[in-house]
């Protein structure tokens, strides 16, 4: 599921693409707004919140798309190959006379007017890459369900919007508690720490072509340093560069003990943690 630098990344390149440019086609290929048509207006601007994609046309309109798990925005040129999908999965086509954005697999796709925005939006919360990103609020909203576990709470979008499946196991690896953990059992002062760190991750990566939550896999000690404690199990070789900490490092070792990263599959979704780095109850151990 692409996550809030993932659609950031989306909306610039449509907007790069159609702001400022009159449409000379606009094809909604879903059955309630199919004989729309929005030909001949400008496109304003293209905006993302959170997870959703705002497309503001002229005349107080407004395209809503949202990429869930497979959707995706490709933008072509003039005679190039649409490379997106096979044609029955294009939802939509927005084109000028020197751009084609092309919609693929869109879950979410409706025309609303721009004054009702907040129809699809308003329910967010604090955008982590928006101009409205208040830190408080986030923390605030996220400790209002204490009995909640901490990866249930990152996940929902009226907490804090922007945060996926990625970017939750990889904030509880780096708070060094499990997904499962209650959010208030969580140790003091953990959840403002969290919540600062999710804006400094997805900040980071806005622009990256590739997501990484690791600066290096691990710094070795320099050697007028004191001896690290004896650790549980060798580490190991820390010759590559690894983009991520645990997600999608099944059975791989940890980057931080050795243990092999342990995954399991709720509601399709993937989680992955290590057993040794990470206290709280797990689906295997619970608490």
């Amino acid at each position: 599921m692409p996550e809030g630098d993932t659609v950031l990344q989306t909306a610039a390149r449509l907007h790069a693409a159609l702001a400022g440019r009159v449409l000379t086609q606009a094809d909604l290929r879903v059955p309630r707004f199919a004989t729309s048509d929005l030909s001949g207006r400008t496109v304003l601007d293209v905006t993302a919140r959170g997870k959703h994609l705002l497309t503001r046309v002229e005349g107080g309109l407004t395209l809503h798309s949202h990429l869930r798990m497979d959707g995706a925005w490709r933008v072509y040129a003039p005679g190039e190959r649409w490379r997106g999908g096979p044609g029955h999965q294009i939802r939509a086509v927005l084109a000028n006379t020197e751009h084609t954005a092309v919609g693929y697999r869109l879950p979410v796709l409706e025309l609303l007017r721009t004054s009702e925005e907040s129809r699809a939006v308003g329910h967010l919360g604090p955008d982590l890459l928006g101009p409205d990103w208040d830190p408080g609020l986030a923390v605030e909203r996220l400790a209002a369900a204490p009995d909640r576990s901490l990866g249930e709470a990152l996940l929902d979008q009226r907490n804090l919007a922007g945060i996926g499946n990625v970017y939750k196991c990889e904030l509880c690896f780096l708070a060094r508690v499990t997904p499962w953990l209650p959010v208030g059992a969580l140790p003091d002062g953990t959840l403002p720490r969290l919540v600062a760190l999710a804006h400094r991750l997805l900040d980071a990566n806005r622009y990256r072509p590739t997501r990484t939550t690791t600066v290096r896999a691990e710094r070795r000690p320099r050697p007028d340093t004191p001896a690290p404690a004896r650790p549980k199990r060798p580490l190991p070789p820390l010759r590559v560069q690894e983009p991520l900490y645990v997600y999608g490092r099944d059975r791989r070792p940890c980057l931080r003990c050795g243990t092999p990263i342990r995954k399991v599959d709720e509601a399709d979704r993937p989680t992955y943690w290590c057993p040794s780095c990470q206290s709280g109850p797990t689906p295997l151990r619970p608490q």
